[in-house]
C-alpha cells in the first residue's frame, strides 16, 4: 500500500517545530559502533587520570605519542607544528599553530581535570583506641554521606625534606589495600538518622582507616600509628612530618566500567570534568593542519573557584597567549578578542527518579548529544558569562553542518541551586566562549554516569570547531 500523503499540518511540523529525537534512533549501527569504541579509550584514560597531575602526565604521554614537544617561549612555530606547556604539573596547554596569523585569533578549548575529592590535612595521621585513621579535608562540592563505606585510592605526592618528589598510588591494583571512611550501622544510628541529610556526615567525620595492627614493643605508645608509619617509610622512605609537604588525594577505588545491560553508558569516578578534558584533548591530537591556531588547555581547581596559579582564574592562559602572540610580532590582546572558545564543561542529565529538580524543556538528557550551554550560574544568572546569540548561532550551525548531535540544557530549576564553569575567567579576557560538554548522572557522587554517544558527540564537536 502507499504511504499516506502528509498533511499541511505535518509538512509545516517538520520544517518550523523542533523534532530533536534520541541520537541512538538518529545513528546507523556502524556509527555507535564507533562511539562505543572511543570510549574503550577513554575508559582507560580514567582510569590512569584519576587526579589531575596523572591527566597531565597521561595528556603530555598521548601529546608525545602524536608528535608534540615541549614548548619552547620565544620559537617562532612553523604552521602544523605541534606544541605542549606544563604549568607546575597540574595543567597543560597543548597546541598547533594554524595556517592563518595569529592576528586573526585561537581556537580554545578549556576543560578541567580536578574532581571532587576527599584531601589529606597537612598534619593527618592519628591513632585512636587501636584504629590509626588519616584526617582529610573535602575538596569541591560532595554530598559527604556519599563517600563512607567505599573503597578508596590514595594518589599524589609527598616532598621530603631536601625537595624530594615521591609519587603515592595506593589502591588502584589489584594486590593493593584500600581505605576507607567508616560509617554507623544502623542499629545504633538513632541520634545520626535525626541529623538533616547535609549533616548525616560531617566534614570532621571523613576520616580514612588506614589500618589496625600495633608495632610489638611495649616501650612506646601508639603502636598502630608506628607501624603504619614504618610500612610507609619503608615503601616510600618518608616520616611523619614529610607529610606536612604533601598533596594527598584520596578518590574512589572504582575501574570505569560499562553501565547497563546495553553497555550504553560508561560509570566512573571523575566524569566532572575528564570527560570533557579527555574529548577535547583527543580532538587536538587529531587535529591535522587546523587554519587557526588550536589550543586545549587542560586546567585544575575549577571544583573549588578557578582561583590559584593552577587554575584559570589566574593569568597563566593569557600569559602564555601573549608571550605566543609577541613571538609572531603581535599583541596578546588583540589575538585574545579576536579569538574563540568551547569552555569543556559537564551539564546535569536529566534524573527521572528526580524530576522536581530539573524543568524538562530546559534539561539536557542522556543520548541527546552533547549539550551547549548558553549560560550557567545560580539563580539570577550569577557567576556567568551568558553566551551572545550570535555566538550561539555560531556554533549551532558549525555542529550542524558537521552532522554533530547537540542539545541544549540548564543546570537545573531556575531557583533549584545552580553552578559556574571556567567560561566567565575566558570571558572576562575580553573572548568570545560557551560551555559545550557532557550531560552527567550522579555529579560530583564517587561513581558517575555518561553516555557513549554523547561522550563521542562532544570528541566531535571539538574536532570539527578545530577543524573550522
Amino acid at each position: 500500500m502507499a504511504s499516506e500523503k502528509k498533511t499541511k499540518g505535518e509538512l509545516l511540523s517538520e520544517k518550523i517545530l523542533s523534532n530533536k529525537k534520541n541520537a541512538v534512533l538518529r545513528l546507523t549501527e556502524k556509527q555507535i559502533a564507533e562511539a562505543d569504541s572511543f570510549c574503550e579509550g577513554y575508559k582507560e584514560f580514567m582510569n590512569t587520570a584519576k587526579i589531575e597531575r596523572e591527566a597531565v602526565i597521561e595528556a603530555v604521554r598521548l601529546a608525545k605519542d602524536a608528535g608534540f614537544k615541549e614548548y619552547v617561549k620565544g620559537k617562532k612555530y612553523k604552521a602544523g607544528e605541534k606544541f605542549y606547556f606544563v604549568n607546575r604539573g597540574k595543567a597543560v596547554i597543548l597546541g598547533i599553530i594554524g595556517k592563518e596569523p595569529l592576528e586573526n585569533g585561537i581556537r580554545l578549548a578549556a576543560a578541567h581535570i580536578d574532581s571532587p575529592r576527599l584531601d589529606l590535612k597537612q598534619n593527618p595521621l592519628y591513632e585512636d583506641k587501636e584504629l590509626c585513621l588519616f584526617k582529610t579535608h573535602y575538596y569541591g562540592g560532595i554530598k559527604k554521606y556519599q563517600w563512607t563505606a567505599i573503597p578508596m585510592a590514595l594518589h599524589g605526592v609527598i616532598i621530603k625534606a631536601g625537595g624530594e618528589k615521591v609519587c603515592v598510588n595506593i589502591g588502584e591494583d589489584e594486590s593493593d589495600p584500600v581505605l576507607c571512611v567508616t560509617d554507623i550501622l544502623p542499629h545504633l544510628a538513632g541520634e545520626q538518622m535525626k541529623r538533616n541529610l547535609a549533616q548525616g556526615i560531617k566534614g570532621e567525620e571523613l576520616n580514612l582507616l588506614i589500618g589496625s595492627r600495633p608495632f610489638k614493643d611495649d616501650k612506646v605508645s601508639k603502636k598502630v600509628k608506628l607501624n603504619i608509619m614504618c610500612i610507609l617509610n619503608e615503601k616510600y622512605g618518608v616520616t611523619e612530618d614529610d607529610l606536612v609537604s604533601a598533596e594527598l588525594e584520596a578518590v574512589p577505588a572504582f575501574k570505569a566500567c560499562d553501565v547497563g545491560f546495553d553497555r550504553s553508558m560508561v560509570g566512573a569516578y571523575g566524569h566532572d570534568d575528564k570527560v570533557c578534558a579527555y574529548t577535547a584533548l583527543r580532538a587536538i591530537l587529531d587535529c591535522k593542519a587546523p587554519k587557526k591556531t588550536c589550543l586545549t588547555c587542560l586546567t585544575d581547581k575549577e571544583e573549588t573557584g578557578s582561583d590559584g596559579n593552577t587554575g584559570l582564574n589566574s593569568s597563566y592562559l593569557k600569559y602564555f597567549i601573549c608571550d605566543l602572540a609577541k613571538t609572531y610580532g603581535f599583541e596578546g590582546r588583540n589575538v585574545i578578542s579576536a579569538s574563540e572558545c568551547l569552555s569543556a564543561d559537564v551539564n546535569a542529565a536529566f534524573d527521572p527518579t528526580f524530576p522536581e529538580n530539573y524543568e524538562l524543556r530546559n534539561s539536557s538528557q542522556i543520548n541527546y548529544g552533547v549539550c551547549v550551554t548558553k549560560f550557567t550560574g545560580a539563580r539570577g544568572k550569577s557567576g556567568t558569562s551568558d553566551a551572545s546569540a550570535e555566538f550561539v548561532s555560531r556554533i549551532r550551525d558549525l555542529l550542524d553542518s558537521n552532522d554533530v548531535i547537540w542539545q541544549t540544557g540548564e543546570l537545573g530549576k531556575v531557583d533549584g541551586g545552580g553552578g559556574g564553569t571556567v567560561a566567565q575567567y575566558i570571558a572576562n579576557l575580553d573572548m568570545d566562549v560557551i560551555d559545550v560538554g557532557v550531560p552527567v548522572l550522579s555529579m560530583h557522587a564517587p561513581f558517575e554516569i555518561v553516555s557513549k554517544i554523547d561522550t563521542f558527540m562532544a570528541y566531535k564537536a571539538f574536532k570539527v570547531f578545530f577543524a573550522d
